[in-house]
């Protein structure tokens, strides 16, 4: 009986850490704002002709809507540029417009410096730097496989320390530093 409970309490306590895991990840997605290059699509209720199977968010951040032209997403969220869209089609050419949103591709993030494939990797939800290593070959052998930078998109332009479980986000430049050893 004693190791059914201790097995059960072990099993809670990873289950627990797994979902507060996921949690801290889909809450930072939660405020995740479109920048270039995401690929979204943007549905207007009873509007098929209106809406976007998918759409790559421009250079200069912005997409392209019937009707409406070009229309600046860059630096919004999600609700915020389904909010604009609406506004857009209000009165003009819709009395109530539904507008839904969803990200069908991430922006890619990078991974450079001592690893076997650097370049560009699709965002995947749960992206840790262990896996973006992984997804870049691993590391070479002169890699200082604890001098891992990490320079987030959303920045100040400063890249900071990071380890193998540090949580990755779509934008993020990932740099393995070279070992002197």
């Amino acid at each position: 009986m004693v190791k059914s409970n201790s097995f059960l309490s072990f099993l809670i306590l990873f289950l627990s850490t797994i979902s507060a895991s996921n949690l801290a990840n889909a809450q930072s997605l939660e405020h995740y704002k479109l920048g270039a290059d995401d690929v979204i699509s943007v549905s207007v209720f009873d509007e098929p002709d209106l809406s976007l199977k998918e759409a790559r968010v421009s250079s200069t951040g912005t997409i392209a809507m019937p009707l409406i032209g070009q229309v600046d997403v860059k630096g919004l969220s999600v609700s915020e540029a389904e909010q604009l869209i609406r506004e857009l089609y209000l009165g003009d050419y819709l009395k109530k417009p539904d507008i839904n949103i969803t990200i069908v591709e991430y922006r890619q993030f990078y991974v450079n410096g001592e690893v076997n494939k650097p370049g560009g990797y699709s965002f995947r939800d749960g992206m840790t730097i262990q896996r973006a290593i992984t997804l870049a070959g691993g590391f070479t052998e002169r890699a200082a496989r604890k001098n891992i930078k990490l320079l987030r998109e959303n920045g100040n332009g400063v890249p900071v320390e990071a380890d193998i479980s540090t949580q990755v986000r779509p934008g993020d430049v990932i740099t393995v530093e070279e070992s002197f050893f």
